[in-house]
């Protein structure tokens, strides 16, 4: 590099240093304006012999980053020191122990985040995409700047790509779409994230995206003529009642023209509102609310309003901290005109997202609107059971939505995505609410899990100890909590069953002669063509692998290793004509119930036996031998608890089982419920009785089959009924 080059750059070096400390946001002192120099001084070493694909001084790059971060997003010296210091870690010798040496833990945090995320790209692994988003968003547990001076990054480079090869400009355009620009909307950032669809769009679809700014470009003289022949109307209103005010026009992004003209099916020319009207006025704090509606009563006064059009976000803000009223109005011209009143405050707020409410707030409150985002998202990250394809599409589902507000009973607001569910609602007030869910009321009335809210609505959850989250409930909900919180359940649940499902294969392969082995279970866990062996045991658990298959595995073994595993036969007085018969469950009394019992170890009774239950008071139900020597003793002194029992095979035996259903009365549902019952699972049934209340129905069915899996079989095939809410074993 010659000398006259070098002083060139020192010089406009100089000149950005100054720039940087002219735009930014926020107030800067002087020992603000000295931690930013000094973070200027090692950016510059760090990277002075490096240049960009354009052939650029690398230094203009950070530089550039944290004049985005000092006057877009509006963050502190701090926050500027550490946007200048984001690459230097990664691409000199400077680590982080020197950065943190020399300007503090806080700012050594925010560059050490940065760095993380920068090395992701190395990554190697499956769905990078959205395993690089699931980590780029747990630094926000670190500090929340790491992600807002990562954004700022990435809009820098978004307007740097031309010199990139066609594929790499593709593939960071496709991940900005994707990942970048829904959180910078979920933060509020609306410039940033519009600047960011536009630059992505001007790289994967050039054609539309020229075709729209030229389009543009050609209407934007009659569009400032309308907008002054809108506000010559409404301007001396607005003045005689002191109001101070500026009314301006914002044109809508390209990208979001570009998505109503593939919405509607429509061509550039026929979108029609292309740009809306804002009015910012000035007040305090005090009366901020009240000059709103004013406006609001006056512009309305002037011009017709759509009443199903107006959206308050001043009375209700969205969660990201937008305020302002947004109506809509017949113009001049007769065209609809969207007008948006905010006052000077809202619109910082609006174009800042939520560094704005740093100029607003001191101390503690500054990050309390983040708080509350944050601890929502940290409930998903923490979640390590959903898969990342999982998180991405649940997370971006709700970055998007728009909100609607619901009360508790008590009258508390509640904010939900639109398009939320009532059991939505129940995750939003806490996961052991909505984990332990049985019924819901909205206004009063029992509605099913899956009824869509509406704002205004009043909600009541019904708790059940007994109740539990099943693999239907997650396409009841739409939030990304209520999703985690399920399938962390449902995994937590097939545990249990598993747990359950190892004891009673135990006891099967027992009274089949064969042991339990872990080389036993590795070969039936290939005979059913099963990954695991938590696979295996759940679907013992569940019943979906039967006597009848364990049979056929015992067959299928070899006879050598049949005779190295069985045991020796012991006596028992099973008769010869039921050798065949695998007795494997005990019913009790005239209906065979099954129930709960422990076997009496004065007899040690096995499957096969003759035997009878006693029920004990502080054990439950004993098991004895008829021929035990304490039976008589039993009977005769407490001939009240003695139960009839016996052994019976699962696979062969019909109990009787009881299952009610909860739904919506539709015209024909008992008929669909009976057709399936009985044609289609040709189960027989013993009783059937329906109550209906309101526009509700509840039901309960006495059904007489062989065992649990084809209960739940007829449960799941039951619940796909349109208006079936809930159906469970009773």
């Amino acid at each position: 590099m010659s000398i006259s080059t070098e002083k060139t750059i020192n010089r406009q070096i100089a000149r950005e240093y100054k720039n940087l400390l002219k735009v930014s946001y926020q107030t800067l002192n002087e020992n603000d304006k000295d931690l930013i120099r000094n973070a200027l001084d090692i950016a510059i070493d760090a990277h002075k012999d490096q240049y960009r694909k354009s052939g650029e001084p690398y230094i203009f790059h950070p530089i550039s980053v944290a004049k985005i971060v000092a006057e877009k997003i509006g963050l502190d010296a701090n926050s500027i020191a550490a946007a200048l210091l984001h690459d230097v870690v990664e691409d000199s010798e400077y680590n982080i122990e020197k950065i943190k040496s020399v300007f503090g833990e806080k700012i050594a945090r925010i560059v050490e985040g940065l760095t993380k995320i920068s090395k992701l790209k190395k990554d190697k692994i499956l769905s990078i995409q959205s395993e690089n988003f699931r980590k780029m968003l747990l630094t926000l547990n670190d500090d929340v700047r790491v992600i807002l001076i990562k954004i700022a990054d990435r809009l820098h480079n978004m307007r740097t790509m031309d010199s990139m090869s066609y594929e790499k400009q593709i593939k960071i355009s496709s991940e900005t779409l994707y990942i970048y620009a829904p959180i910078a909307h979920r933060i509020g950032l609306y410039e940033i994230k519009s600047e960011l669809e536009d630059l992505s769009l001007k790289y994967t679809d050039s054609d539309t995206y020229n075709k729209i700014k030229d389009s543009l470009e050609k209407t934007k003289d009659d569009q400032n003529l309308y907008i002054r022949n809108f506000a010559r109307k409404i301007s001396d209103k607005l003045k005689s009642e002191d109001i101070s005010f500026k009314i301006n026009g914002r044109s809508k992004s390209i990208f979001s023209i570009r998505e109503k003209m593939i919405k509607k099916n429509i061509a550039i020319d026929e979108v029609y509102d292309r740009f809306a009207v804002r009015i910012i006025y000035n007040s305090n704090n005090k009366n901020e609310k009240l000059i709103a509606w004013k406006i609001y009563s006056i512009v309305t006064d002037v011009y017709r309003p759509n009443p199903t059009r107006l959206r308050d976000w001043i009375s209700n803000p969205k969660t990201n901290g937008y305020e302002a009223l947004h109506i809509t109005v017949v113009g001049p011209r007769k065209r609809w005109i969207e007008v948006q009143i905010r006052s000077e405050r809202m619109h910082e707020i609006a174009e800042r997202g939520y560094a704005a409410h740093f100029k607003y707030k001191q101390g503690d409150e500054q990050e309390s609107g983040l708080e509350d985002w944050l601890n929502k998202l940290k409930d998903v990250l923490e979640n390590q059971e959903s898969n990342a394809i999982d998180f991405v599409e649940d997370f971006k589902l709700n970055l998007y939505s728009n909100e609607i507000f619901v009360f508790t009973p008590e009258g508390d607001l509640k904010s939900l995505p639109k398009g939320a569910s009532a059991l939505d609602f129940a995750f939003a007030v806490h996961t052991d609410l909505g984990l332990k869910t049985r019924g819901i009321k909205v206004n009063g009335k029992i509605v099913p899990l899956n009824f869509r809210l509406k704002s205004g609505d009043q909600v009541q959850v019904i708790k059940s100890t007994n109740s539990k989250p099943s693999a239907s409930w997650l396409d009841y909900v739409e939030t990304s909590r209520a999703k985690s919180k399920i399938r962390s359940a449902l995994n937590e649940n097939k545990k249990m069953i598993a747990e359950d499902g190892k004891e009673i294969l135990r006891r099967k392969l027992k009274h089949l002669k064969i042991s339990f082995t872990e080389d036993i279970i590795h070969k039936l866990q290939n005979f059913q063509n099963l990954p695991t062996s938590l696979d295996l045991f759940y679907g013992i658990g569940v019943g979906s692998i039967d006597n009848s298959e364990l049979k056929n595995f015992a067959k299928s073994l070899d006879n050598s290793f049949i005779k190295f595993f069985r045991r020796k036969s012991k006596k028992t007085s099973i008769k010869s004509s039921d050798q065949n018969k695998t007795y494997d469950q005990l019913v009790f009394g005239n209906g065979s119930e099954k129930l709960d019992y422990k076997l009496s170890l004065c007899c040690n009774p096995l499957p096969g036996d003759n035997v009878f239950g006693f029920l004990t008071i502080n054990d439950g139900i004993k098991v004895h031998k008829s021929n035990c020597k304490n039976s008589l003793s039993l009977q005769s002194k407490f001939a009240y608890r003695i139960l009839k029992a016996k052994w019976v095979d699962s696979s062969q035996y019909e109990f009787s089982s009881t299952i009610q259903i909860i739904g919506i009365d539709n015209l024909g549902l008992v008929n669909k419920i009976t057709t399936i019952i009985s044609e289609n699972l040709n189960i027989n049934m013993e009783k059937m009785s329906f109550d209906t209340e309101g526009d509700t129905f509840k039901g309960l069915i006495t059904l007489k089959v062989k065992n649990k899996n084809i209960v739940d079989k007829l449960i799941t095939r039951l619940k796909k009924i349109k208006g079936v809410d809930k159906v469970l074993r009773f």
